[in-house]
């Protein structure tokens, strides 16, 4: 089985063919391509590829399915004794992917 790890958005994904993910906003329509050149690590089944920092030559490709938007977060702060609180609400926005192909170098 092969797999890879990437690095988008700041955070990093293990991911292998045909896997659904969602990631921080990536700016691409539906249905777009979008290739991955920080492939951090390559996995197959002759053995584990790490990079410094990055497996040269490794390419992850993915297709945007759609730009969505993550749960509501709360942001509550009080203040006790001051008759003073402020309530906020954020929403991240995401963009899920489909892993279509993962090629080594």
């Amino acid at each position: 089985m092969t797999y890879a790890v990437i690095r988008t958005g700041g955070k990093q994904y293990r991911v292998t063919p045909d896997a659904v993910l969602t990631v921080e906003k990536l700016e691409a329509e539906p249905g777009a391509t979008i290739t991955f050149h920080d492939v951090l690590a390559l996995g197959t089944d002759a053995g584990l590829t790490v990079g410094a920092p990055t497996v040269p030559g490794a390419t992850v490709t993915a297709v945007v399915e759609a730009q969505t938007r993550g749960d509501k977060v709360i942001i509550f702060k009080k203040r006790r004794r001051k008759n003073s609180r402020r309530k906020n609400g954020h929403r991240q926005m995401q963009t899920v992917l489909r892993i279509s192909a993962i090629a080594a170098a």
